[in-house]
């Protein structure tokens, strides 16, 4: 206990609730910049408003959509940045178990749009893995300016990872077990505590934005009898 409240420990809080906020305002951006190019590419309009792509009336043209934003997605990782073509997860363990938790800037940048061009024109990914290496360089990115530790920025990078989880899923608790299980590689105070702080910020910073209201809403299931208890059981096998 006496660690976790280490003057260094505490700073690295400090930093923490910081990455929490940034990280759950870019993936509150990732977020309209998906229904943004959802309505540029489907309906032909200007808007940030929720919309289902497959309400739109463009009839068979609407099945050139997807290759183009996924031509989009090719020229950004050919030109720009090779790292975007991962799912994002691998890629944020690659830098902390390879690359001592370095992240680049261009990834903080170029991961939202290319993920927002992917999912925007209508292709069959999610936005958990991006956001997720887009936390983490935001995390590493402040680690490096600040010249901290190998260690110190791992921790940081993890509580990007964190935040961007639980900010676009409103999901903390979700945040901090990835975090823990996939880039800390452990479970102690004084990187659980961070990593705590920021999934809540970023919550925070969702629930600011969208409420508490669930990504994917699904109705209230009841069991109509003991019976189908087996029916789980089956399932399980």
């Amino acid at each position: 206990f006496g660690v976790a409240l280490h003057p260094e420990v505490v700073r690295i809080c400090v930093h923490a609730l910081l990455v929490g906020l940034v990280a759950g305002l870019v993936a509150e951006g990732l977020l309209e910049l998906i229904y943004l190019f959802t309505n540029l590419f489907f309906y032909g309009r200007f808007s940030f408003a929720i919309t289902n792509p497959a309400h739109n009336h463009l009839g068979l043209c609407e099945n050139l959509i997807p290759p183009l934003g996924g031509l989009l997605v090719g020229i950004m990782i050919h030109f720009l940045e090779p790292t975007l073509k991962g799912h994002g997860i691998p890629e944020a363990m690659e830098s902390v178990l390879f690359g001592h938790s370095r992240m680049r800037l261009r990834v903080a940048i170029l991961k939202p749009l290319a993920t927002a061009f992917a999912i925007g024109t209508g292709n069959p990914f999610g936005a958990e893995g991006p956001i997720i290496q887009t936390g983490a360089a935001v995390g590493s990115l402040l680690a490096q300016y600040l010249k901290l530790t190998p260690y110190n920025r791992r921790v940081l990078l993890a509580s990007g990872a964190a935040a961007g989880m639980a900010a676009t899923f409103t999901a903390p608790l979700a945040g901090i077990l990835v975090a823990i299980e996939l880039l800390l590689f452990e479970f102690r105070a004084r990187s659980f505590i961070p990593v705590a702080l920021a999934s809540a910020v970023a919550t925070a910073v969702r629930i600011h934005f969208a409420g508490w209201a669930p990504l994917f809403p699904t109705p209230a299931f009841k069991l109509v009898s003991m019976n189908e208890l087996w029916l789980f059981g089956l399932m399980g096998i």
